[in-house]
């Protein structure tokens, strides 16, 4: 598929991204961004270092400057772009895929997210076609250990009073591994998974595939725990589990972040996913925000939060993006000590104040390994258009809207699948329209 998606570079490493590749990307984005200095940083991938050697190399032969921040989480990456007001900033990781995989997330002024269209397919030309020129090098410089004690310490600005509250967290071997234990300490706190290891040995590092949260479940069960956290591989999604050991879908979490600017009084627009839950939808707005649906992605959901002058934004896959707090971008640990103060709030029980929000059945995500995406969506988007939907979005993929259900079928951004989620007003609905809808992907 190649390495440049719509939002970042990702692949398998050694076969779509590799050791040439990364000291191209490291060459050539300077330029592209006006940067004369680059922040950098990575993850514990087994890859990892070889990546990260060779895309400073790029960078130092083309003149450019960096400021190298070693092991770090993605979201440390962005505080730290904003931090020395830098034009362009790399984060070394391939998020929640798995070991085999790696990538750069590319950040530009104000850690601005830069998609395909915003300059990665043009510096995948120039790593195709762009002449390399060694210039005079640049200088290198360590900031591992001065940005890391700002960015903690930043953080516990939003830490509230979790005396009397008990919570479990999965860092998935990976990189919240390096600061949890200073943000939530140890009283009332058990932690798993939380030794850095790339080759991630007890589940892979995507919170949203359930079996991956069985050890977290049985964890809060076991230990009467009140909430558990789980965090990808580079720390910019959480997926909670609730005291009940049960996971929360991402997108009633959303519904829960907006509690916690209610309370602060701070109503607006809150930016969502195009497959957001109708329940969160009809929450927040019961509440006083205005949601806005939009296309699925972090380079796509900041720059909406940004231009709508929203309050905050939330996706179905764990993402939650803060405008004031972290200038459009992702944070999963901030908005975990924010979600931590709404539901202290709200009587401490995330299982009752989800009670109040979730008035749909869903059936979450669904993916399909196809071959034909594009044909199984126009067939899908016929049948169903003759039904006469009332609203149809489709800005990515499309979302068709009817008076007792509504579903969203698009491409993954980061993956070989397709993607659906259906929604209905009760369970036997919602069953008969999923079997429907998978019986004709299944038979094309």
């Amino acid at each position: 598929m190649g390495a440049f998606k719509s939002y970042d570079i990702r692949g398998i490493w050694g076969k779509d991204i590799d050791e040439e590749l990364s000291y191209k990307i490291g060459y050539f984005i300077p330029s592209l961004l006006s940067a004369s200095e680059v922040i950098v940083g990575r993850d514990m991938r087994l890859s990892s270092p070889l990546l990260h050697q060779h895309l400073i190399e790029g960078i130092l032969d083309s003149g450019a400057s960096v400021i190298d921040l070693g092991l770090t989480t993605t979201p440390m990456v962005y505080f730290a772009n904003v931090h020395y007001k830098a034009k362009c900033s790399l984060m070394i990781t391939a998020s929640h895929n798995g070991k085999e995989y790696n990538g750069i997330k590319v950040s530009g002024e104000n850690s601005f997210p830069i998609s395909y269209e915003m300059g990665l397919g043009k510096l995948e030309e120039l790593t195709k076609n762009g002449t390399i020129e060694k210039k005079e090098r640049g200088r290198f410089s360590d900031k591992s250990r001065e940005i890391r004690e700002e960015y903690i310490s930043f953080l516990k600005s939003y830490l509230p009073d979790l005396k009397g509250m008990k919570i479990a967290i999965d860092s998935s071997n990976g990189m919240a591994s390096t600061i949890v234990h200073e943000i939530f300490g140890e009283r009332d706190c058990i932690y798993i998974n939380d030794t850095l290891d790339g080759s991630f040995p007890s589940h892979d590092p995507n919170p949203l595939i359930e079996k991956n949260l069985d050890e977290l479940k049985r964890t809060v069960r076991e230990n009467n725990m009140d909430l558990g956290l789980i965090f990808d591989g580079d720390a910019d999604r959480v997926v909670f589990v609730s005291e009940e050991g049960k996971m929360v879908q991402p997108d009633y979490m959303t519904a829960v972040l907006g509690l916690y600017y209610k309370s602060k009084n701070r109503l607006g627009k809150a930016v969502l996913d195009i497959r957001t839950s109708n329940s969160t939808i009809e929450f927040l707005e019961e509440n006083g925000f205005t949601p806005i649906l939009w296309k699925v992605g972090h380079a796509y959901a900041s720059e909406k939060i940004i231009e709508e002058k929203a309050v905050f934004g939330g996706e179905l896959a764990g993402h939650y993006y803060l405008m004031d707090e972290f200038f459009g971008s992702d944070a999963a640990i901030l908005t975990s000590l924010l979600m931590l103060t709404a539901i202290k709030e709200n009587g401490g029980k995330l299982s009752a104040i989800l009670e109040k929000i979730i008035r749909y059945e869903n059936s979450g995500e669904v993916n399909f390994s196809v071959k034909d995406k594009d044909g199984i969506i126009d067939h899908l988007f016929q049948y169903y258009k003759k039904q006469g939907p009332e609203r149809i979005l489709s800005f990515d993929g499309y979302r068709m809207e009817f008076p007792s259900w509504w579903f969203n079928v698009r491409k993954s951004n980061t993956e070989p699948l397709l993607r659906i989620v259906i929604e209905a007003k009760n369970r036997e609905l919602l069953e008969e329209k999923r079997n429907e809808i998978e019986n004709m992907i299944r038979s094309f």
